[in-house]
């Protein structure tokens, strides 16, 4: 009966596969690395041969993941020169930010649909001596695969939150023997591992080793990068709105009308999630404020002293962007995302005002909230005003900063405690 869902499952799959190439083909009007290697999603990929053995096969699933995971590949590159990495994908962005990261130290592919022949087809072709997914980007068939071929199957910085959770429960019959296919998985809080044994994850092969998202690393030379773009910015109080999904720039400005009448030294960075949306959004505030009062950072000359938005359209400068904002809006959470990792701003001393909806990080989010360095709002409305309390008395926002910094550098040291399990489960297990 287990059998009997991925089985109905697949036949689905199949069945959708010509609206998932007219999807691509749809998306690839805006971002054309949508309509590229499209062959590579049904496992058609060269193969990876090498003297120095089997590649270890990474999957993170797009830009958030491939950043999140970056400090592991970098410290496998360090310590085994000689280990083919071969890493996966399924946006341009993830594709982008790993080939720059990286460049022909690793290989790329996009990762496989997961239809029973593009995944044996894909593995065939690697080989791979384990196949390690970042967060939860769990698939049936894919799990299945690397168990009918013998890779061992790790999930790393494993999260799981109550409504994903819930989620999988209503589709247990799939979900269970997914589950307890998994040969391991390093969950980042004890939550997170108690919601995975509840779906079935054997608890030997679970451990806790905290999220490496803290582990992040602001090099001096990004940290005066970012003093000197706030220069840029012609050095005015700058309220970032941070990975924003549709009608959250709307939001945004309607919340932020009134104070930019009241404070001319009031600067608006607005980034958005998916780069695909870098015109639209710079067009919706021309079309709002008009051209003089909008700038892009992709043109940094076009900021003047007139400007009261900034579209941060680039790619890989959120450090940059975290650290020239005196306070970030994070996106994600005033639509039903579930927000974004607040991490990063805090990294750099920068406060995080965060939306209702901020399920994908609430354990992070309640114990930062906590230390001090993070407030939840209920509203944009909300996050604005109390932006304009701190610019009003700026003394609260330094020891909101100090606190958010404080709480990230005593969260370090999952990326270790990681390591060390990839090193024993994948590169060298016990024979």
């Amino acid at each position: 009966m287990r059998e009997w869902s991925r089985y109905v499952y697949t036949c689905l799959f199949y069945i959708a596969v010509p609206i998932l190439l007219v999807r691509l083909w749809w998306r690839g009007r805006e971002s054309a690395g949508y309509r590229r290697n499209w062959w590579q999603r049904f496992g058609f990929v060269p193969k990876v041969s090498s003297r120095s053995g089997p590649p270890l096969w990474i999957h993170a699933v797009s830009l958030g993941e491939t950043i999140a995971i970056a400090p592991l590949v970098q410290r496998l590159l360090d310590q085994y020169p000689d280990l083919p990495i071969v890493m996966t994908s399924m946006t341009p962005t993830g594709k982008a930010r790993a080939e720059s990261l990286f460049g022909d130290h690793i290989q790329h592919f996009y990762c496989p649909y997961d239809l029973p022949d593009a995944l044996s087809r894909f593995i065939k072709r690697l080989n791979p001596l384990g196949c390690l997914v970042v967060e939860t980007e769990l698939w049936p068939n894919m799990v299945a695969a690397c168990e009918a071929q013998k890779v061992p199957l790790m999930v790393a910085n494993a999260r799981l939150s109550a409504r994903s959770a819930r989620g999988y429960h209503r589709v247990k019959s799939l979900a269970y023997p997914m589950m307890q296919r998994l040969n391991y998985l390093v969950a980042q809080s004890d939550a997170d591992a108690d919601r995975f044994r509840q779906l079935g994850v054997p608890n030997e092969r679970i451990a806790v080793s905290g999220s490496i998202k803290f582990d992040i690393h602001v090099d001096p030379a990004q940290r005066r990068e970012g003093e000197l773009l706030k220069q840029r910015l012609t050095g005015r109080f700058v309220c970032m709105l941070a990975s924003s999904h549709s009608d959250e720039e709307a939001q945004f400005l309607a919340a932020s009308q009134s104070m930019l009448a009241r404070f001319p030294q009031l600067l608006l960075l607005v980034v958005p999630r998916h780069p695909e949306r870098f015109e639209s959004v710079y067009q919706y505030f021309v079309d709002q404020l008009g051209m003089a009062a909008v700038a892009r950072r992709s043109l940094p000359a076009s900021v003047t002293d007139s400007t009261r938005v900034v579209v941060g359209d680039t790619l890989g400068e959120m450090l940059l962007f975290y650290t020239a904002a005196d306070v970030v809006v994070m996106g994600g959470s005033f639509v039903d995302v579930g927000g974004h990792n607040p991490v990063e701003p805090a990294a750099v001393k920068t406060p995080v005002f965060m939306g209702p909806f901020y399920h994908n990080f609430a354990v992070i989010c309640d114990a930062m909230v906590e230390s001090g360095g993070m407030a939840y709002v209920e509203s944009m409305s909300q996050a604005l005003e109390k932006t304009a309390s701190l610019m009003v008395e700026p003394a609260p926002l330094l020891g909101m900063g100090a606190a958010a910094f404080a709480y990230a550098e005593s969260q370090r040291g999952a990326l270790d405690r990681l390591f060390l399990q990839v090193e024993k489960r994948l590169i060298n297990p016990p024979v």
